[in-house]
């Protein structure tokens, strides 16, 4: 099978395509034939992608955990899919990826593919919206009428956390681009902050979530804007190793979950939330994609990459 794989991943971040043996599901896995990957370009140097479990270097590791596929082959004593059933799930980190014509995954970590949905399309959610469906409402608790301040709301993850806040009945505030507001206001923000050009402690006060995908001083920052029973949730890779406890506490990683995302197939096939693609790529341009030079982007939404035509 042809897949992508990371090149020189600790110093240089590259990627290659290469044809490699077929997967083979083992006991309790199943085979998915990819139709559509998730791309999320900070991946290749995470430490998943250049380390096993056990800690030990990672060589030639395929990126890509959130795909849309159909169900191609099953190990043994596997139940939980069908032969030719259509999904969309996330795997194991530590697992190789979806940048791939097949990946492996164990059943509990996929859903049925919304029915509304393109394989892009579906392949463009999993992470973005298990991300904010665990920072919002796992592990913020997010309450109906509640002031909820989401940092990167352009990106794959902030669009989906504006959809899940606004539906859960919160007031939504977001920073991004000012090119990307006429969407954030769509997809129910109330209010969108241009980072560029202004401070948003300057003009938010008593916020009771902040849900930060950004990091580093717009973090440090968002302590100051919090209510007195105000909260913050960050996925800020920065957040992982501080020493700051605060921060450390406030940090999470997303996790695949079967639950979460049949729900949020459901509110997808409902219309209430969507998926917002920035750019589709091909097969063969994925090794552009994960290196930020695809044309045509807008900044907004996930990059998917077609994996059949």
């Amino acid at each position: 099978m042809r897949a992508w794989r990371c090149k020189n991943s600790v110093a240089n971040p590259t990627l290659a395509m290469e044809d490699i043996p077929e997967a083979v599901p083992g006991r309790g896995e199943v085979l998915i034939r990819v139709h559509a990957a998730g791309v999320t370009t900070s991946e290749l140097s995470w430490y998943p992608t250049t380390h096993t479990k056990s800690g030990e270097y990672r060589a030639d590791a395929v990126p890509g955990h959130e795909f849309s596929g159909t169900v191609a082959a099953l190990g043994p004593e596997t139940t939980g899919a069908a032969i030719e059933q259509e999904v969309y799930g996330l795997n194991d980190w530590f697992t190789d990826g979806a940048t791939a014509e097949y990946c492996l995954a164990r059943p509990e970590w996929l859903a049925p593919k919304p029915r509304r949905l393109t394989h892009a399309e579906a392949a463009s959610i999993p992470i973005g919206a298990l991300t904010a469906w665990q920072g919002l409402f796992d592990r913020a608790k997010l309450q109906p009428g509640e002031r909820v301040l989401i940092h990167g709301g352009s990106g794959g993850v902030g669009v989906l956390a504006i959809q899940l806040a606004r539906r859960q009945g919160a007031q939504v505030i977001t920073t991004a681009s000012a090119q990307n507001a006429d969407l954030l206001l769509e997809l129910g923000a109330r209010q969108v902050i241009d980072y560029k050009t202004t401070r948003f402690e300057d003009h938010v006060k008593d916020i009771d979530v902040v849900f930060d995908a950004v990091g580093g001083e717009t973090l440090q920052r968002s302590w100051s804007v919090l209510g007195p029973r105000g909260r913050i949730v960050t996925i800020a890779a920065s957040g992982e190793g501080t020493a700051d406890q605060n921060t450390k506490a406030a940090f999470f990683i997303v996790e695949p979950n079967q639950a979460q995302l049949i729900q949020i197939g459901i509110l997808l096939d409902a219309g209430e939330i969507r998926s917002v693609i920035d750019v589709l790529a091909t097969f063969v341009q994925a090794g552009a994609a994960y290196t930020t030079q695809l044309q045509h982007r807008l900044g907004r939404g996930k990059v998917v990459i077609a994996v059949i035509d």
